[in-house]
């Protein structure tokens, strides 16, 4: 009979993410390059012409070391910059100015919300909370952009250089993703630390977060390797001999679909007796596939060297801890405040921390609110769901709006009863679901009372009434 055979998905995730520096990474050209005239952001120095020489930004060198603080790394007290040597038309001087084996920041990792299929090992289960999985994080280093090419009909391709140069963070996780599902919570945590810290807007339309996920799958027979689904470490002895790395996706749409569509790939070649082929591939989203783009690199071909012409970088305990002081409140942090501080449920906690602007409106609101009886969790619900736009109704407008047509809802038992059961008999499913135990549920039946008075019951009572009667 034959064994039983059982795969694994094993991804690491390479993401970059362009700082929003005034200048570039090495020279004093405006780095606001997007949409500008093609080859007008440019000078000797990100051009690569000879006797040029870099000079290190040192505000691109704080926030990289912020953000290494952020995902828990360690800073080291002396970095350098290398010289990563490979030829592709938008490399300027035939090398990138990078960082090989003394990066900023080392040894992190960052905590994404559990998924299903994310279940924590006896081992890991000590090293963190039940509903989340820490992902480690190798390095985070610093280098310099490159330029972009631009391909026009008739088979030209042409190349804007006003993108090179400017500064570039790399964040390198191990192989500690086992999903799609998992990547993509992990980018998505990691996009709203970027943005929290004010380090780049992260835009993922103009390119200033980019996503490069590292795939292979694992076959266990039987072996040690058959607890890999439920363990979140694998020992590098253990992974797959290759690896297909998917380049410069910019949506964590394409990048959930391009890491589905790679371990299934793999899978049907596994399942055929051979290894797939260590390459770089580029999703193509009107095919909804990867494509083959050129055999995958290692280290060595690289060539790197130290950077001749800017001295090793050195810090001191005093000037990391200065720039430690500037790390605000993580989002997760935010959440957990606004739950704790204001009652509020979780789900809104995350919209509320995602919108700095509508956060503060939120907060303005209850400070505005005095001493009225009204819960926090329904002004957030009411700012949330009515999508309340905090440009053009004040804080003060919307609390007068909201007592005065308090005071005009109905809040008889009887007559909201009638409504109820109403809802009951569109809504089975929830009615269901509230019995079992899913709380989030009444927020589906309420809203359709809601919809069934015409916004004339008290959500506080309609609320009440339902769980009085489940």
């Amino acid at each position: 009979m034959e064994e039983d055979k059982k795969y694994t998905a094993i991804i690491g995730l390479e993401t970059h993410v362009e700082l929003k520096t005034a200048s570039k990474m090495f020279c004093s050209c405006d780095a606001d390059y997007f949409g500008k005239t093609p080859n007008t952001h440019v000078c000797p120095v990100c051009l690569g012409l000879p006797g040029a020489l870099p000079v290190p930004n040192k505000q691109a060198i704080e926030w990289t070391i912020l953000l290494g603080l952020a995902l828990h790394c360690s800073i080291n007290k002396e970095s350098k910059f290398d010289r990563k040597n490979y030829f592709y038309p938008d490399l300027p001087k035939g090398y990138q100015i990078s960082q090989y084996d003394q990066p900023f920041c080392v040894n992190g990792y960052l905590e994404i919300p559990q998924t299903s299929n994310s279940k924590p090992s006896d081992s890991e289960g000590k090293q963190q909370k039940a509903d989340s999985k820490s992902i480690r994080i190798r390095r985070v280093h610093l280098e310099e952009d490159t330029g972009k090419l631009l391909h026009t009909s008739g088979n030209q391709s042409r190349i804007d250089f006003n993108r090179s140069g400017v500064p570039l963070v790399e964040i390198v996780t191990e192989p500690d993703i086992r999903s799609s599902d998992e990547a993509v919570a992990f980018m998505k945590q990691l996009h709203a630390i970027v943005r929290s810290l004010g380090v780049s807007d992260a835009d993922m339309e103009k390119g200033s977060m980019r996503i490069e996920p590292n795939i292979s799958v694992l076959l266990a027979n039987g072996s040690r390797h058959a607890r890999a689904t439920a363990e979140s470490i694998i020992e590098e002895k253990d992974l797959p001999k290759y690896k297909v790395e998917v380049k410069n996706i910019n949506s964590f749409r394409f990048a959930k679909r391009s890491i589905d569509f790679e371990v299934e790939r793999h899978i049907k070649l596994l399942e055929q007796g051979e290894t797939p082929k260590q390459e770089t591939r580029g999703w193509n989203e009107s095919k909804k596939a990867t494509v083959s783009q050129r055999s995958k690199e290692e280290a060595a071909d690289y060539r790197y060297f130290p950077e001749p012409d800017i001295p090793p970088v050195k810090f001191t305990d005093e000037e990391i801890e200065k720039i430690q002081r500037h790390l605000p409140m993580l989002p997760t942090q935010v959440e957990e405040q606004l739950v704790v501080e204001y009652k509020i449920r979780k789900e809104y906690a995350h919209i509320l921390e995602r919108d700095t602007t509508l956060l503060d409106y939120f907060k303005e609101t209850m400070k505005q609110l005095n001493n009225e009886t009204m819960k926090a969790d329904t002004i957030a619900g009411l700012i949330i769901n009515r999508k309340v736009d905090s440009t053009k109704v004040a804080p003060e407008a919307f609390i007068k709006n909201l007592l005065s047509n308090q005071q005009s809802k109905v809040s008889d038992e009887g007559e909201i009863m009638k409504w109820i059961d109403e809802a009951f008999v569109q809504l089975p499913q929830a009615v269901s679901d509230l019995k079992s135990g899913r709380q989030q549920a009444i927020g589906v039946i309420i809203g359709k009372v809601m919809q069934l008075s015409k916004g004339k019951a008290d959500a506080k009572r309609v609320q009440e009434i339902i769980l009085k009667r489940i």
